[in-house]
């Protein structure tokens, strides 16, 4: 049997969330140690970056649509998301973004809580994602 390619080595994570804020424009203004560590890169590598450092290439376009539509709304996005880390492994996280507000209530940017996809999810997610790429393409 070939042994698969990085990027079709899935890294396994429990425990705390992971954590980010960034910017209107997605530009990550903050990563907690958390983020750090499952995605292989360090606070100064992920901080200044657009978020999509991350993302994975098996990841539809419309997903992150629907993300943006909806954050940009001031509404919560709840989601399955498949992650890129640096050292080419990717992880699968259950997702919610959610609108960060100033003081005058304007949206000043977006955090994102992280935890570790169910497998269930994860396989059923894996099959919609693949059928949506293949309708983009």
């Amino acid at each position: 049997m070939d042994r698969p390619t990085p990027v079709d080595e899935e890294y396994y994570f429990d425990g705390r969330p992971i954590v980010s804020e960034t910017d209107i424009n997605g530009i990550i203004t903050f990563a907690n140690r958390r983020f750090c560590e499952v995605s292989g890169y360090s606070v100064d590598e992920l901080v200044g970056k657009p978020h999509n450092i991350i993302r994975h290439s098996d990841m539809p376009k419309a997903t992150f649509a629907q993300l943006w539509k909806t954050i940009l709304s001031g509404t919560i996005w709840h989601g399955l998301v498949k992650n890129l880390r640096k050292d080419g492994k990717y992880y699968w996280v259950d997702t919610e973004v959610s609108p960060i507000y100033n003081d005058d209530g304007a949206v000043k940017g977006y955090m994102a809580a992280r935890k570790p996809a169910s497998r269930r999810n994860i396989e059923e997610t894996a099959i919609l994602y693949e059928q949506m790429i293949t309708k983009e393409n």
